[in-house]
């Protein structure tokens, strides 16, 4: 359903960082998607928090990544 002209569409919640966690590693989606098997574009709609990983595929990432997994997903402390 598309927006009336005047409305503002509400913003993507963000569930994962691996955007962030790439930026700061300086890694390329399509280098990360060779990294853990997947498509560039996956990892690209991973990335905009249109599609979420898998816990069993998080956790790959992470390894991948060298960081614990807990920093590939956005904090819900203090959030409502």
């Amino acid at each position: 359903m598309m927006p009336k002209k005047d409305e503002v569409m509400p913003e993507k919640e963000k569930i994962n960082r691996l955007r962030v966690v790439l930026a700061e590693k300086d890694i390329s989606h399509k280098d990360f998607a060779k990294m853990v098997k997947k498509t560039p574009n996956t990892i690209t709609r991973i990335c905009n928090n249109e599609q979420q990983p898998s816990l069993k595929i998080l956790r790959e990432m992470a390894i991948a990544l060298d960081v614990d997994v807990c920093e590939l997903i956005a904090p819900t402390k203090g959030k409502r």
